[in-house]
């Protein structure tokens, strides 16, 4: 299949096909919670970015940024400690059963830091990509017969 590629993103070195450049940029609210997003500097890695301490961590080299697949062809980046920790997610958060065992995932490549504008949810503290990776996992997941009960607040153990 052919993909039309039409963005290229700095922040995480990948192509935007028309698609998904046009869901990240006309969402307006959080895809699990739909609270207002808020554009925010933002660190590379997908899950702690928001916050202003990993900010401080990719200027000053604390961490390292990969990108990883997770859950089959599903990309994500993911900093050093957010990688190891993957692995104490509740995997109910992506849609998997209760007790369900995941593998972390194929190494894809480096990504060098860079601190770039995005999107976020204040409410789930977390970038648009990791909310929008999140809700893509529960809709495979679903699809895959693996739903679990509703989400709930708490995603980590």
């Amino acid at each position: 299949m052919c993909q039309v590629v039409v963005a290229f993103c700095r922040e995480s070195a990948q192509f935007l096909d028309e698609a998904t450049l046009t869901v990240f940029m006309k969402a307006t609210h959080c895809p699990l919670c739909y609270e207002p997003l808020e554009v925010r500097d933002v660190g590379p890695c997908m899950d702690c970015g928001f916050d202003p301490t990993e900010i401080e961590h990719a200027r000053s080299g604390k961490h390292t940024y990969a990108e990883y697949r997770v859950f089959g062809d599903l990309s994500l980046v993911l900093c050093n400690f957010c990688w190891v920790d993957f692995a104490s997610y509740d995997l109910t958060y992506f849609g998997l059963l209760p007790r369900s065992r995941i593998e972390l995932g194929d190494f894809v490549r480096e990504i060098q830091p860079v601190i770039a504008k995005d999107k976020c949810c204040v409410h789930c503290m977390r970038r648009l990509p990791f909310l929008a990776f999140v809700a893509r996992a529960r809709e495979i997941h679903h699809e895959g017969g693996n739903l679990t009960k509703p989400f709930s607040g708490a995603n980590r153990r």
